[in-house]
């Protein structure tokens, strides 16, 4: 036995073992558990809705739907009469917050002691006299360092007779965070009345919980920051609270431990402004002898003796957001640009980012380059139409193309004469007699790839207010199969396809311009090329696909091995963080402030 307990403890030390550097550990507050080279993200959100309702929200919808289901099939059958539509079952069974926070006006948080003088000894490394602070969820205590003496403290949330009672809050707003403008950030007309980059510190503590719609919370926090300001989200244990505020948290509250808290407040962080949060780390700041919530049953708690609540924070600061694109990072100023842009999900930016770079780089005049920089506001727009397509036969990689070249183009402003022109190209409106339905019918054989490249060629010429484009537009469309049968006719061994392909790209080249051929000219000129030079043209179009292509794949791999790189830096960085562990003799006591022995 005594070997299986050994082994059983390395397992529990290494799992505990923080993830950060010495370097990190030396810089910040005690108690870094997790540094900003650690964390790891999937493409997109990773939580489902029901994951932020309340379980007697999500039993009632779970049972309206059940409810609805059994009537429709028996309705459909002719057996029980159609009934009038209910009220969605979600919306009857919301929790009032405004009153239920009201009702608990005289309950207290109560924090014990050893838990408070932790987070207070924690916001003190941050926290200096001077500065202005704004609390999200702010109630009697905001457990801020003694003798601090702040610039301003603004207290933010629906717990009014619990703030009244904070002595530090120097404003009252209330707010309730759950009410979102999605991606946007919470909808209150007060709170944006304090102005952007406006605040050196947010403070959120024990709320997380109570959340709904957590990515717009943390969208506001960074808005109200100021650069380089920082947000800290602290946390106690799930249990903590459940017998006097259970009602209003969350089931991902109650359904996840300690360290998957940490987890997704650091998913917070990271899904409502990406990389305009930096420095993202997670720390247990627990009183000594408390132990971690892991989730196990709850049989095994009642043999735990630690005593005490745990705390944790996870904190992160604004990033500073380029004015303009660097010449010689765009990519890094492109992607800050997208910080906080709707729509897109922080898999889309990735992919969009070092294309739109490429371009910047390639534009050969400054009027190109800023027009670049100004278009990639448009980007949410044109992923309001994308994010309907079948990722399946329209990729994830063929949109972030697509958008790309659209933002990149000179004449796209994203008005609603091109967005409607491109759902009509994408399929997600009925086209168009006069244009979209015969363009899809006779560019049916091109390749997916190739008619992304094509839309992104037609799209921005609608809209113009210009009369010769309009023109330009049906001379387009009224040339193609023209066009078609005399390439095919002169190589007659060229697919379907390519005829399709090099006919939209003379056209797209000559006629889509306004001013470069008319279709005299254009007939004419295509009617004095030769075979050869048909399959020239022809092949370098195809070179210049592949040459993207390879470019991809080495900017893919470049990727890779970035991220090999970082894997590899935090298996060493773990590896020194076990072995200092191991070899030190002296640690820093908050307490007292002061190095002290450790006892082997």
């Amino acid at each position: 036995i005594g070997p299986m307990l050994k082994k059983m403890r390395e397992e529990k030390a290494k799992k505990n073992m923080p993830l950060a550097s010495d370097e990190e550990r030396g810089t910040e507050a005690p108690g870094l558990r997790v540094g900003k080279g650690a964390w790891k993200w999937p493409p997109v959100w990773p939580y489902d809705r029901e994951m932020f309702m309340r379980t007697e929200e999500i039993v009632s919808k779970q049972q309206q739907n059940a409810l609805q289901g059994m009537l429709g099939g028996a309705a459909a059958g002719g057996t029980l009469p159609d009934l009038p539509d209910s009220p969605d079952a979600a919306a009857a069974a919301k929790l009032d917050l405004k009153q239920y926070w009201s009702e608990k006006a005289g309950v207290a948080t109560d924090i014990d002691e050893e838990a408070a003088n932790k987070l207070r000894s924690h916001y003190s490394y941050y926290l200096r006299d001077g500065m202005s602070v704004l609390e999200f969820g702010a109630a009697e205590n905001s457990y801020l360092p003694e003798g601090l003496k702040l610039g301003r403290h603004v207290g933010v949330g629906l717990s009014v007779d619990q703030m009244a009672q904070n002595q530090a809050i120097t404003e009252t707003l209330e707010v309730d965070l759950n009410k979102v403008v999605a991606e946007n950030g919470v909808d209150s007309d007060e709170l944006r009345a304090l102005g952007a980059n406006t605040f050196d510190v947010i403070l959120m503590a024990n709320t997380l919980d109570f959340l709904e719609n957590p990515r717009e919370v943390f969208k506001s926090a960074w808005q109200l920051l100021k650069p380089s300001g920082i947000m800290m989200v602290a946390f106690t244990s799930r249990d903590a609270y459940t017998d006097k505020f259970g009602k209003a948290q969350t089931k991902m509250w109650s359904s996840f431990n300690d360290d998957q808290h940490m987890w997704i407040a650091g998913s917070c962080f990271q899904f409502s402004a990406g990389d305009g949060w930096e420095g993202l780390k997670g720390f247990d700041i627990s009183p000594e002898g408390v132990k971690m919530d892991d989730g196990k049953s709850p049989l095994s708690k009642l043999f735990d003796q630690s005593k005490g609540m745990p705390m944790y924070v996870v904190q992160a600061r604004k990033g500073v957001q380029d004015e303009s694109i660097d010449e010689n990072d765009p990519e890094k100023s492109i992607r800050s640009k997208m910080w906080m842009l709707p729509t897109m999900e922080e898999r889309d930016k990735t992919l969009v980012a070092p294309r739109l770079a490429r371009s910047f780089k390639a534009a050969k005049t400054e009027e190109e380059k800023r027009l670049i920089g100004e278009h990639v506001d448009t980007l949410p727009t044109i992923y309001e139409s994308l994010v309907k397509m079948d990722q399946f036969a329209f990729t994830f990689g063929m949109q972030a193309q697509l958008a790309t070249d659209l933002a990149r183009d000179p004449g796209f402003t994203a008005n609603e004469e091109q967005i409607r022109s491109l759902k009509e190209g994408l399929g997600l409106r009925t086209p168009g007699d006069d244009f979209w339905m015969p363009v899809g019918t006779l560019t049916a054989n091109m390749d997916p790839e190739d008619k992304v490249h094509l839309l992104s060629h037609i799209v921005p010429r609608f809209g113009s207010g210009n009369s010769e484009q309009e023109v330009a537009l049906q001379t387009f469309v009224a040339a193609l199969k023209p066009t078609f049968a005399t390439i095919k006719a002169k190589c007659p061994d060229v697919s379907e396809g390519d005829v399709q392909l090099l006919g939209t790209e003379l056209l797209a080249a000559e006629i889509l311009q306004p001013g470069r051929s008319t279709r005299e000219e254009f007939a004419a000129w295509l009617g004095a090329m030769s075979d050869a030079d048909l399959k020239a043209y022809l092949g370098r179009r195809k070179a210049f696909k592949e040459d993207a292509m390879a470019e991809m794949k080495a900017m893919q791999d470049e990727r890779a091995a970035e991220e090999a790189r970082v894997e590899a830096e935090k298996e060493k960085m773990m590896e020194q963080a076990r072995k200092a562990r191991e070899e030190r003799t002296m640690r820093f006591n908050p307490e007292n402030g002061k190095m002290e022995e450790i006892k082997k």
